[in-house]
């Protein structure tokens, strides 16, 4: 399923699955598969490269991590009012909020992340990333895959013309071995008008999608409607095959005569591992945490979203993307993201100790210590990021604007120096000063703490080689 480009480099070419399934028997419109979002229970194809076939490319690396949990902050939060404070800056930029000690000598973070600041150490922060993108949609595409889109635009779209996100790649070019799903993606989706680009596999093809989970895992009756039977239905009967065509087409509304039908075998294997795994079902009980861990997590979407990402990466999922909120956020005190310019007078300063701060030092530093007391840390990836920073001046509504010109990106575990601090900004935290990282720059980095060549290449629609990270890795922040 593999092309080598005259390079040497390894890359995907979704139309050689046409010549590849040629000649296979004629799949009826109506068992063909819609393979993204809840589509036949929700289920994802399995990777088409096998982790093997990539030994070759990739034999100089070592994996220092066995899977990634990306916590994406949609709204972008303050990098100068939390990790890149600026408290010698004149007013009118000087954050509101004081700073505090680490436990890393000479670190300062804001005074209302008191338990964060205990976990210090375990990070490296990389405090000069950016790129050019200004809105929501855009930023957060850019954010969520490495790349760029031509045109920085609220209204961008998910589109086959745009880049993959994270967690598809990674399903592509080496994929999970176990009956475990690749890659999980919940409990949104995330928009801003419109779908924000990069949450899908793009033209690597549905099967590449995240196996996507819409629950809110914080519900008293949080459980996996995808990979519940119809009543009538028994596990036994499922070995037909036949059977469980006719249960897809039931369930399933939109079905397209597509990429997505292809390898439709493979795909029935997987779902009838999955339905029939335990190891599935366990790896999604959050039942099965004592309480006392749950609480200390927190009660809420994002805190149970954070445990749940630690019960997968547990089982054998390779990449994990927890979605702090829905929406951007704006005036609300008690949910939404971080996009806090200032309305109605409801102020950034009110908004932020109130909600965004708590419930990140309620979780995140939870979420470290029990990986490094589970014995995980240093094979779990944790990144903590959202699709740009805040403006360093401050506005007329007592808030801080859009700032993609700089802010800062937390990676812990998986490989990480922790207590690094890679790059500098000046002494606004408008620009970098000095050691300046673009999201290219980051997915390499994320790339080859997995082990992944980020020199690899995929195809897009038009077949064209483009490799997965468009930057180097970050080396200086390995361990």
């Amino acid at each position: 399923m593999q092309d080598l480009s005259v390079s040497g480099r390894m890359s995907f070419s979704p139309a050689r699955l046409q010549n590849d399934v040629a000649n296979a028997a004629r799949v009826n419109r109506r068992d063909l598969i819609r393979a993204g979002g809840q589509g036949m229970l929700g289920l994802t194809l399995p990777g088409l490269l096998q982790a093997q076939e990539l030994s070759a490319a990739s034999s100089a690396l070592r994996a220092r991590a066995k899977s990634v949990i990306f916590l994406f902050q949609w709204g972008g939060p303050s990098h100068v009012d939390t990790f890149d404070m600026k408290p010698n800056a004149p007013d009118g930029y000087r954050s509101h909020f004081r700073t505090i000690s680490t436990v890393v000598p000479g670190m300062h973070v804001c005074e209302h992340l008191p338990d964060t600041a205990k976990v210090m150490d375990q990070f490296a922060q990389i405090r000069t990333v950016h790129h050019t993108m200004n809105n929501h949609n855009s930023a957060g595409y850019t954010a969520l895959t490495g790349v760029e889109p031509p045109v920085d635009d609220q209204r961008l779209r998910d589109s086959l013309d745009l880049f993959p996100g994270y967690g598809s790649v990674v399903d592509a070019v080496a994929p999970g071995a176990s009956d475990m799903p690749t890659y999980v993606s919940y409990p949104y989706r995330i928009s801003d008008g419109s779908t924000t680009p990069g949450q899908r596999a793009s033209f690597l093809g549905k099967m590449h999608d995240p196996f996507f989970v819409p629950n809110d895992p914080n519900a008293a009756d949080f459980r996996l409607s995808q990979l519940s039977l119809p009543s009538d239905i028994s596990s036994e009967r499922l070995s037909d095959r036949r059977q469980l065509q006719q249960i897809i087409n039931r369930q399933t509304r939109t079905l397209e005569e597509s990429a997505a039908g292809e390898g439709l075998n493979a795909y029935y294997d997987r779902a009838l591992r999955m339905l029939n795994s335990e190891r599935v079902r366990d790896a999604f009980d959050l039942s099965k945490e004592p309480d006392v861990l749950r609480d200390a997590y927190g009660r809420t979407t994002y805190g149970q979203g954070c445990l749940l990402a630690r019960r997968l990466v547990q089982s054998g999922v390779k990449f994990v993307t927890v979605y702090f909120s829905r929406s951007i956020g704006g005036r609300s005190k008690t949910e939404g993201g971080w996009d806090t310019h200032g309305f109605d007078d409801t102020r950034m300063y009110e908004i932020l100790p109130s909600f965004h701060l708590p419930i990140t030092d309620h979780t995140l530093p939870v979420l470290v210590n029990d990986l490094r007391d589970q014995g995980m840390l240093d094979e779990t990836l944790v990144i903590w990021m959202g699709e740009f920073g805040r403006t360093p001046k401050i506005n007329k509504s007592i808030s801080r604007d859009h700032w993609p010109k700089c802010y800062t990106v937390l990676m812990a575990g998986g490989g990480v120096q922790g207590g690094a601090v890679y790059g500098e900004s000046d002494r606004y935290g408008a620009v970098p000063e000095r050691d300046g990282v673009t999201t290219g720059d980051l997915a390499a980095t994320m790339y080859s703490l997995l082990g992944i060549d980020h020199n690899i290449e995929v195809r897009d629609k038009l077949n064209r080689p483009l490799p997965i990270a468009k930057g180097r890795p970050i080396t200086e922040i390995f361990s």
